[in-house]
């Protein structure tokens, strides 16, 4: 059971997206060559790391609004679901491109842990509080948009630990200009590439549930089958799939077998109904027989030589 107004709603959320996301882009760009260069002068590990995943943020929220391009074309033809998935996709390329920024982040960290270079704490401490103030507006903008999205959902999460990293190396650059501890930049980074790999994964995990077709984690499926079997004329439940198209999307198939005297397509009914309601499924696929149901035999043909 697919209702229309789902997708409508999925095309309007889509679009207020879009441009929450094209602001966030516009924010970062701006500001982030700014940082690069001011890295480069004051000789900031942990703004130039902020730079980099500035960057990996610029490359996501390109990639998500590629994705949500994408998924807004209908389905047809081999692409029967569409490209909802493009989304999940953009999810993923994001937890991962996380991940090995945060690898990079860790090991340079470490090396100037051991010999570090003189910052400029001044210099960093100003660029630290201006990259506050960019990435409070963009990760407030995307904030209000549809976070059950999981491809906004991962441009929200580089714009989230970047802010992070920001306020961390206004700390390191207040702790150098306070007491010369050169070595808190790169302890800062540390702190950084943590928060980045905790996003990181929680990114890859999610899109890796979707891409095996678990079921969502707010769905049991013992649960649902349970529901099923309760209804009025149910006799069994068997064969009882739940999964996600894409976040947001999720679907289920089943087979139903209803006693000898119960209304098939009205016990179809009820039970997509209740599906709807309890559960929030809108797409459904249930095949209803009756228990008992004679099977068709099928026997081997007889050979040339035998008599029929």
């Amino acid at each position: 059971m697919t209702h229309d107004h789902a997708g409508h709603t999925h095309a309007v959320r889509a679009d207020a997206d879009r441009g929450r996301l094209t602001v966030a882009l516009a924010l970062i760009v701006a500001f982030m060559a700014a940082e690069v260069a001011t890295g480069v002068i004051a000789h900031s590990l942990a703004l130039l790391s902020d730079a980099g995943h500035m960057l990996t943020d610029a490359a996501a929220i390109g990639f998500s609004l590629f994705a949500l391009t994408l998924a807004a074309r209908p389905a047809k033809g081999a692409m029967t679901f569409g490209f909802r998935r493009a989304e999940i996709l953009s999810a993923q390329a994001n937890g991962v491109t996380l991940l090995i920024l945060a690898g990079f982040i860790t090991y340079e960290a470490i090396d100037r842990l051991v010999d570090p270079p003189t910052v400029r704490g001044w210099l960093v401490l100003i660029v630290a509080l201006v990259g506050v103030a960019v990435n409070l507006a963009a990760t407030w903008t995307l904030a209000s948009a549809n976070r059950e999205s999981l491809n906004v959902e991962g441009s929200f999460q580089h714009l989230l630990t970047d802010l992070y990293g920001f306020i961390g190396t206004a700390i390191a650059a207040a702790i150098i200009l306070a007491t010369g501890f050169q070595r808190a930049d790169p302890i800062v980074s540390l702190l950084i590439a943590a928060l980045m790999t905790r996003s990181g994964l929680m990114l890859v995990k999610a899109s890796g549930r979707i891409f095996m077709e678990a079921a969502p984690e707010e769905l049991d499926p013992e649960a649902i089958g349970k529901a099923l079997v309760s209804q009025d004329g149910v006799v069994e439940v068997h064969d009882l799939h739940v999964w996600e198209i894409s976040s947001g999307f999720p679907a289920l198939s089943a087979h139903v077998l209803v006693g000898g005297d119960c209304n098939c397509h009205q016990a179809r009914r009820r039970m997509e109904a209740m599906l709807h309601k309890r559960f929030a499924l809108e797409h459904t696929t249930l095949q209803v027989d009756h228990v008992g149901g004679e099977l068709l035999e099928i026997e081997p043909a007889a050979s040339a030589g035998e008599t029929i």
